[in-house]
């Protein structure tokens, strides 16, 4: 198997799954994307789910090199300062170039509603997400709690849909237009 290819194709499913949704994630559809002979996506992923299952992993392994490159950068925020930078930066690359690989996790959350086994894969990336906050409100100093640090990343999690759909009005009454200013709102409300 040429890893490579296998790779594209599941790059090419994740920017198709996100373009077209759910629907349009088809075999054909990812050949023409990805500029590969009629066929090939088949060929490495014989069924549709086999497809689904392809692009939740590579969505569950740039989830993992995004989580390594930040873990690599230190420890993390060493104050509030350092938190609401980070977190509004989270926030920014899911509105700018994280966010084709968002919309495809979200249109993977959707069908795993339907597919349990499909949940299985994409269930650690939402579980890191709590251990992950949670380390960064701590060493930000903040007096954190299981219930305060939960509090803080749905808020996160719930502001992702209303980023990705770029209304004004929507933005603006979440306060989602100033994503410094909600991410300090959040901090003050969870730890004031």
């Amino acid at each position: 198997m040429n890893h490579d290819r296998r790779d594209l194709l599941r790059d090419t499913a994740i920017d198709v799954l996100a373009e077209a949704g759910g629907r349009g994630l088809t075999h054909r559809a990812v050949d023409t994307a990805a500029g590969v002979p009629s066929g090939t996506t088949k060929n490495y992923f014989p069924t549709r789910d086999a497809l689904l299952g392809a692009v939740a992993e590579r969505c569950a392994e740039q989830y993992r090199m995004v989580a390594e490159h930040i873990a690599a950068s230190g420890p993390g925020p060493s104050d509030r300062e350092g938190l609401v930078a980070m977190l509004a930066g989270l926030l920014e690359n899911v509105a700018g170039p994280g966010r084709p690989r968002m919309l495809a996790y979200l249109e993977l959350q959707t069908e795993a509603t339907r597919r349990t086994w499909l949940s299985a894969i994409l269930d650690p990336i939402s579980a890191a997400d709590f251990t992950a906050f949670e380390h960064a409100q701590r060493t930000a100093g903040l007096p954190v709690t299981p219930q305060r640090s939960a509090a803080v990343t749905l808020a996160l999690h719930g502001a992702i849909p209303h980023l990705l759909g770029t209304g004004p009005d929507t933005l603006a009454a979440a306060g989602l237009d100033n994503l410094d200013r909600f991410v300090r709102g959040l901090l003050a409300a969870v730890y004031p």
